[in-house]
């Protein structure tokens, strides 16, 4: 099989490596093609500071060395220009119209921030700690509450739309070990997952089956999980396998354990990114066997 990484972070935004790092082991691995996807930048529209989103005063030598890469690379590694664009209620999301006037060949839809009732918005990705706190101070004590405001927000993000791939999808599942705060397997979240899988259904956005929390060591098993990816997979949702790279060791970081998730879930085609047309993006369907 072929693949590509189109979830790929770089020392732009929280990745360990350069652009030009990542195009040459993204070679040498031999991987079909590369599309960089850096954390959109948020301070402006939200007043958040952080360390993993790209700086403003960076965003536009971003999309010029990710154009520079294209050049370089012509012939023989396909590089394309993305971003990954968090949805924050009441803030930003992917389908704002600034994001579709970058020429970007594709956008990341993601959701890493929920907005609790009470205290500071975070995200349900940071470290168990704050995860913990998030609970205890935003949501009362009420973890079922945090996965409703989690799954809300996606829900949010994918009816809105602006975007092509939706990232992580059950991210929130990242700091739940053995089920520590809610079961995946209790009616409410079954009903949310189901939920997704149909709204998913009704679009033509491509769910990516992204390996990157097991490259991290952080979870054992790919976002989306197998019983979601089962529930997609009958809504005929199409899937794209991405690493969610932050190293460029990770660009194909256990892609033959999200395959044989996929065959196990039922798939028989993933598919692979062909770039834009028309501001539209292309695919084409790769048999998994």
């Amino acid at each position: 099989m072929r693949y590509s990484c189109l979830h790929t972070h770089s020392t732009f935004c929280d990745g360990q490596d350069a652009i030009e790092t990542l195009c040459s082991r993204a070679y040498e691995k031999g991987l079909l093609s590369l599309g960089f996807s850096s954390h959109a930048p948020v301070y402006r529209k939200t007043g958040f500071r952080t360390d993993w989103h790209i700086p403003e005063d960076r965003f536009e030598a971003y999309l010029d060395a990710v154009r520079l890469a294209r050049l370089r690379w012509e012939g023989k590694l396909q590089v394309f220009l993305g971003l990954e664009i968090d949805y924050i209620p009441g803030c930003m999301g992917p389908g704002d119209k600034e994001y579709q006037d970058l020429g970007l060949d594709y956008r990341i839809g993601s959701v890493h921030y929920v907005i609790p009732p009470q205290g500071a918005p975070f995200t349900v990705d940071d470290s168990p700690e704050v995860f913990a706190r998030g609970i205890r101070e935003g949501f009362s004590h009420d973890p079922e509450a945090l996965m409703e405001a989690y799954w809300d927000a996606v829900e949010g993000m994918i009816r809105t739309g602006g975007f092509d791939i939706l990232g992580h999808a059950d991210l929130i599942k990242k700091n739940n070990p053995q089920g520590r705060w809610f079961s995946l397997e209790s009616p409410g979240y079954q009903r949310r997952i189901q939920g997704i899988a149909e709204t998913l259904g009704a679009s033509s956005i491509v769910v990516e089956v992204n390996t990157g929390g097991i490259n991290r060591y952080r979870i054992p098993d790919t976002y989306p999980s197998l019983a979601m990816l089962r529930r997609l997979q009958a809504k005929h949702v199409p899937v794209i396998i991405t690493a969610d790279a932050h190293r460029a060791e990770d660009l194909d970081g256990h892609y033959e354990e999200a395959r044989e998730t996929l065959l196990q879930a039922g798939y028989t085609h993933m598919v692979l990114f062909q770039g834009s047309s028309q501001g539209r993006p292309c695919w084409r369907e790769e048999a998994l066997e």
